[in-house]
Formats: structure tokens, sequence, C-alpha cells
């Protein structure tokens, strides 16, 4: 239950009601200032940003397709029983795709064509064999597509250079609106410090002379959870999340074609839900301060809280299990971690 407390609420503040909402007026336009200034240097490191943010995905869809080589390689069958295999053996494309950064796509010739192709090619030297071989190629032209004698072929490239590796945009102006977006990313990352400092400035207007030092003591951490949540996602999560997506695409039998927009999208809201989720605990601080609950009321619904919990995950994050569960399991261990605070204060600082 929620501590009894008859004092008012700004008792111990010369603050009006009225001037408190102005000082969340102020509060709030500090802030949007330091998000700005922030956005500002963004714009100056934007394009290494977008680089360093593309570089999980990349990462990510060369592994896909180094994978999926290996298994094009694993599920080929010659056209005829007895007919051409391939021209290289397993270990050799595993060597080249999984340790030397190759990638390769398989393609079918008739090499009768092929020769004839390259002998049209050279300049003409005479009546060799090759002239001859074309001659009696054009006077009797098959009348029929012959795909028993097609023999396999692999073309091979470095994987960075692989189209299907490449990220892209589908529009001229959807480049410009991806840098807008890493700058805004880098101001919101450079400038949370200054933005946390706002909003626990107002809150500490609204409390009890003897509360207001929990809000100086706590200010540093709310900025090191929320710092901590951001590299938690870019970091750890977005190798796992990728790597479930992509997996997806291959049980469905569907290639992947990334847009750099919709993934920075991705990387804009999963580092920002998460680093909001990390101020859990001193969310529950304050309300147990303010005496909306308690360490009992917050003991006693664990399991409501846990519920909770896993719903405000699936709302901060993609459409996607990994990255719920990533959010929701250190959530969980923050949500017992807050219950050990308020205790905490509760016993050192009684109502």
């Amino acid at each position: 239950m929620p501590r009894i407390d008859d004092e008012d609420l700004f008792e111990g503040s010369t603050m009006t009601f009225g001037e408190h909402l102005e000082e969340l007026r102020i509060c709030l336009i500090r802030a949007a200032m330091g998000l700005a200034v922030g956005v500002v240097i963004g714009f100056f490191l934007g394009r290494p940003v977008v680089h360093l943010i593309e570089q999980p995905l990349k990462k990510a869809l060369g592994t896909y397709y180094t994978e999926r080589a290996v298994e094009t390689f694993d599920g080929w069958q010659p056209r005829v029983d007895g007919g051409p295999a391939l021209p290289y053996s397993r270990s050799e494309v595993v060597d080249a795709v999984e340790r030397r950064g190759l990638s390769f796509e398989l393609r079918e010739v008739h090499p009768q064509q092929l020769a004839r192709v390259l002998a049209a090619a050279q300049p003409p030297s005479g009546d060799s064999t090759a002239d001859k071989t074309a001659s009696a190629d054009k006077t009797a032209s098959p009348t029929t597509f012959d795909t028993e004698s097609l023999v396999p072929i692999l073309l091979w490239q470095p994987l960075e250079k692989d189209s299907r590796v490449s990220i892209t945009t589908l529009s001229a102006q959807e480049a410009f609106g991806i840098y807008m977006k890493a700058a805004l990313l880098v101001g919101i990352v450079l400038s949370s410090p200054w933005i946390f400092y706002q909003l626990w400035t107002f809150v500490a207007a609204g409390l009890y002379p003897h509360e207001k030092r929990l809000v100086w003591t706590f200010l540093p951490i709310s900025i090191g959870l929320f710092l901590a949540g951001v590299c938690l996602a870019f970091f750890f999560v977005f190798d796992f999340v990728l790597d479930y997506l992509l997996d997806f695409n291959r049980w469905l039998g569907l290639d992947p074609d990334p847009r750099i927009s919709e993934w920075l999208s991705f990387v804009l809201i999963l580092p920002i839900g998460f680093g909001i989720g990390f101020q859990l605990p001193l969310v529950m601080l304050f309300l147990e301060r303010i005496g909306v609950f308690d360490a009992s009321a917050y003991a006693s619904q664990w399991r409501t809280a846990i519920v909770a919990i896993f719903i405000v995950s699936a709302i901060l994050t993609p459409a996607d299990p990994y990255s719920m569960l990533f959010l929701a399991l250190p959530l969980c261990i923050l949500y017992f971690g807050g219950l050990a605070i308020c205790r905490w204060t509760s016993s050192t600082n009684p109502a």
C-alpha cells in the first residue's frame, strides 16, 4: 500500500502549481535546445555514423549469403544421372566463402557454345581449326535446346562486391532522409545527459527537501542506465535480431533486399527503446518516494509487473521475439533491483 502522508506535495517548495507548470515548460525548452545542439554536432558526424550503422546489417547479410552459398553447393544435382559435377570440391568452396571472403553465382553453360564464342572473339588467323568448327556449327544449327549438355560453372567475386550484400536506396532524396536520421540519432545520444538533467531538475522542484538529494544521487545513474541500454541494443542485440530475421527469410525461401532507410529506422527505435526501458528502477523509486507505491506493493505485485514489462517491451521493440526478450529480461532484473533500492531507501529514510 502507498504511504499515507498528510503533507501537501508542494509544502516544502515556494512554487505554486502554476509555477511548476512554468518550470516544466522551461525545462522542456532547455532540453530541446540541448537536443538541437546535439543534432548540429550530428550533422558533422552523420556520414561516418551511417557507415557505422551499416556494419551490423552488412555483416549479417554476409553471413547469410555465405551459408546460402554452402547450401547451394550441397544441394546441387546434375540434370541427368552421371552428368557433369561442380568443378570444385566442398572443402574448396568452404575455404573460399568462409575464409577468403568470396561469393559465387552458380551458372550453367554449353561448352561447345562457349568455345564458339571465345573463338569468334579471337582475331582471324587463316584457315584454323576453330574457323572450320565455327563454319560447321553455322551449317548445322540445332532446332531444340540441349539441356542435358549443360555444364555448371561458378562465377566468383569478393563478398563485399556482391550486389546482394550492398544496402540500397530507392530514390534520390532517400539519402538525405538517412543523413537526417543519423544526425538525430547522434543528437539524442550526445544530448541525453543534458535532457535527463533537465527532466530530473523538474522532478526535484516537486519533491520535499529531504527527497531532493535523491534526485542528484540518481541523476548519473539515470544517464548511465540510458547509455547502457543504447549500448546493449547496438553492440549485442542487433546481431541476434538480424540473424533471427534473416534465418526466418531463409525458412520462407525469400532473399532479403534491405533498404538503408528502413534499417536506420530500426536502429533509431531499438536503442532508444532500450534506454527508456532501463529507467525502470528510478521510476519505481520516484513513485515510492512520492507515496504512490511502496516496497511491499512492488513485492506483492511482481507477477503483474512482469506481464506489464513484456507488454511494454513488445511496444518499444520491433515485431520480433528476440528484441522483445532481450529488453524484457534485463527489465525484469532491473525491476527486482528497483525493489531492493526502494527497500534500502525506505529503511535509511523512513517516511
